[in-house]
């Protein structure tokens, strides 16, 4: 976990829009917020920065979602990083893959703000203890 007041939060999305929203809803909410765009730039990021819980489509361009919780879940320091899948699959295989790719919970697009929010401060919470 990040040393920052406010837990960081990672949103991956190779949509700005969706990215710009909700980072501004995020930052609203008492969040710092990273985005990334790409599959490789998420993993980077991820990485890199340590957030505290990640958001992430699981389409996305040069690795999947789904590739980068895996590779995510395998390094020891972020097997207990939240991670969110926000997606707009709803098909049980899909969302079974996500699952086995170590998402913590699968949010089907479009996503509530107030209970992505909610589930962020959930998982956040189960986290610390």
């Amino acid at each position: 976990m990040s040393d920052a007041t406010a837990p960081t939060i990672l949103i991956v999305d190779d949509y700005p829009d969706s990215l710009e929203v909700w980072e501004l809803y995020l930052r609203g909410e008492g969040f710092e917020v990273l985005t990334a765009a790409t599959g490789p730039q998420a993993l980077e990021r991820a990485i890199a920065a340590a957030p505290d819980a990640i958001v992430m489509d699981l389409e996305l361009p040069g690795l999947s979602g789904y590739e980068v919780a895996r590779r995510l879940r395998a390094r020891e320091d972020m097997q207990h990083t939240p991670l969110i899948a926000a997606t707009g699959y709803s098909h049980d295989a899909q969302l079974d893959e996500a699952r086995a790719a170590g998402f913590d919970i699968i949010l089907v697009k479009p996503c509530d703000p107030e209970g992505l929010v909610r589930e962020i401060r959930r998982l956040l919470a189960a986290a610390r203890g």
